[in-house]
């Protein structure tokens, strides 16, 4: 995007003063309620990175619920990123495709913020980004989320770090649940106190996530102790969901088993930090979307998330009120087996594969044999992940859109990665989002040489609705409206929409155009993947399959009519799926 481009926020008087960003000794200074910050003037905004929200949850914190930091005198410098939750690193497999940095120490609770006005009276709107990474790795560190373009377009931006893996997730008889989605409502508790020395709004916080992160922004627009601390909400690529307390208890067994130690937090504190994290990296290596297996997630405790999140919102409990911005990658699966050559594997056992998805998806065999119907072209492994994106993913963020309409909007990622087999995967949006092709980081995915229109339609509707609340195209109702991003529509208008399972009965919308400068890198159609989730609606007798754990086995009784002959068949192909495959869970 131009610099001098239009500020799609259209605020009038809002841009950085130049001069003064000019000046390498006009650092930014801002009172925050523990002490004050001392910024840097970069790219024309003033940037402030590495403010605590909350004490080093470490010592006699850890596997505690987020304290407040400690006051400090004088002026804290905030020039640099903060230290990094504790997490393992990618697989090589992953790393090639995925940056992850490490900032060493234990002050991990912390939060950055890039503004262009860092002033009380400003009052602009304001963006707190939840990162992802399987809720295992990620921090506001990696470069794909730096927020100087949000800022420079009128955009108050805030990203944080929370706990990761069993430190933020793990399930303890005596420690709270949930402690990583606490460390997120205690920072953005903050930034509603704080960020309007910032130059933000209060009024006006959109909270917004990718992936672990979306789930995380599904879990706080439902929690009791939210309401009223936002006003918007973007999930991309994550549904509202809470994981059964069994499955995460299973995670912490498996670990305390290989450590040889009881299943407390007060065994886990006492354990090397690097010794946790390669133990957690191995029990959870067949914790892929597509495999299922043990996992860290968000449970419902009975306090901070007292149901499912998506049940309290399909209900209208919480959220009333909030427009929510919705949606996904056309080939979401790919990240998830192409490293490692797991979709060839998943193609070569066919059938196998098939009914795996079946077992994991928890229907019966017509659901397979429509997609195949639908797609004839299409091999196991596509069916296979476009199935699980469907059941885990796409339906439940259609079924919130369906329960909101009026203020949801929905849109589709559709862009391939220059990357070989990659296609429009999981994760390839962010570097349009925030406009940050140019970096390596965002290349290691996405490749060289990107489009920047699809950058300037994306960061321009993400900019739009965090201002306005409407990104600039038809809200969700009865015709099914989707924004396509990522498909060209040169000269003769849009392209006809990619017939992969993508719906084949999607209309394209003229009237719908984008904003002028962005080279028709969007439309809108209607209908879009309504044949194939429209195969989920009806149940067969055979869609209430016995529940697949980790190991394999069936957690239900074996008298009951549940347990079959083929749920038998289903449990063991999933046995041979992951054993076939072996897949680790990278975002």
């Amino acid at each position: 995007m131009a610099a001098d481009r239009t500020n799609p926020a259209g605020e009038a008087g809002t841009g950085p003063d130049p001069a003064r960003a000019a000046d390498p000794e006009a650092h930014p200074l801002v009172s925050t309620p523990y002490g004050v910050v001392r910024g840097r003037y970069e790219h024309a905004v003033a940037v402030f990175r590495g403010i605590p929200f909350a004490a080093p949850p470490f010592g006699v914190r850890r596997f505690r619920a987020p304290a407040p930091p400690d006051p400090w005198n004088g002026v804290r410098d905030a020039g640099s990123f903060g230290p990094t939750p504790p997490k393992p690193p990618y697989s090589d497999a992953f790393a090639r495709y995925l940056s992850d940095p490490v900032v060493p120490g234990d002050d991990c609770l912390n939060l950055n913020v890039w503004t262009p006005e860092p002033g009380p009276g400003a009052r602009l709107p304001v963006v707190v980004w939840l990162h992802g990474g399987a809720l295992t790795r990620g921090s506001s560190a990696t470069p794909v989320y730096d927020g100087r373009h949000f800022a420079r377009d009128g955009i108050v931006f805030v990203s944080i770090n929370y706990r990761l893996g069993v430190e933020g997730y793990g399930l303890f008889p005596d420690a709270p649940a949930n402690l990583g989605l606490r460390d997120q409502l205690a920072a953005l508790a903050w930034v509603h106190r704080s960020i309007r020395a910032f130059g933000g709004d209060p009024d006006r916080i959109t909270l917004a996530g990718q992936s672990a992160g979306a789930i995380s922004v599904g879990g706080l627009i439902a929690a009791p102790q939210a309401q009223g601390l936002f006003r918007r909400a973007v999930l991309q690529s994550g549904p509202p969901e809470a994981l059964e307390r069994d499955k995460v208890r299973r995670m912490v067994r498996r670990m305390a088993a290989r450590l040889k130690i009881p299943a407390t937090a007060e065994a886990f504190a006492a354990v090397d930090r690097d010794l946790l994290l390669r133990t957690q990296a191995e029990i959870g290596r067949l914790s892929s979307p597509v495999l299922g297996g043990p996992a860290f997630g968000i449970v419902v405790d009975g306090d901070l998330v007292p149901r499912d999140p998506l049940s309290a919102l399909l209900d209208g409990d919480v959220a009333v009120g909030a427009d929510l911005l919705m949606g996904w990658t056309r080939d979401e699966y790919r990240l998830w087996l192409v490293p490692g050559g797991l979709l060839e594997r998943v193609d070569r056992l066919g059938a196998v594969a098939l009914a795996g998805a079946m077992a994991r998806c928890h229907c019966g065999p017509e659901v397979p044999r429509g997609y195949r119907a639908l797609h004839p072209e299409a091999g196991p492994a596509e069916i296979v992940g476009q199935m699980v994106t469907d059941s885990l993913l796409r339906r439940p963020l259609r079924r919130l859109a369906d329960a909101r309409p009026g203020t949801s909007y929905m849109y589709e990622f559709a862009w391939p990665s220059r990357r070989p087999g990659l296609g429009a995967c999981h994760a390839l949006e962010l570097g349009f989002v925030f406009d940050t092709g140019e970096t390596p980081e965002s290349a290691k995915l996405a490749g060289d040489g990107v489009p920047q229109e699809l950058a300037d339609a994306m960061h321009g509707a993400w900019t739009r609705f965090a201002a306005t609340g409407d990104p600039g195209w038809e809200a969700w109702n009865a015709t099914h409206p989707v924004r396509i991003f990522g498909e060209s529509d040169g000269e003769s208008g849009p392209q006809e929409h990619h017939r992969t399972l993508s719906g084949d009965d999607a209309v394209l919308s003229g009237a719908d155009a984008e904003p002028s400068g962005t080279g028709g890198w969007s439309y809108t159609a209607h209908g879009v993947r309504d044949r194939e989730l429209a195969l989920w609606v009806t149940p067969s007798p055979q869609a209430a399959l016995p529940e697949v754990a980790d190991d394999g086995t069936s957690t239900a009784d074996p008298s009951s009519a549940g347990f079959s002959a083929r749920g038998t068949e289903l449990r063991s192909a999933v046995r041979r799926l992951r054993r076939a495959t072996g897949g680790t869970r990278e975002r």
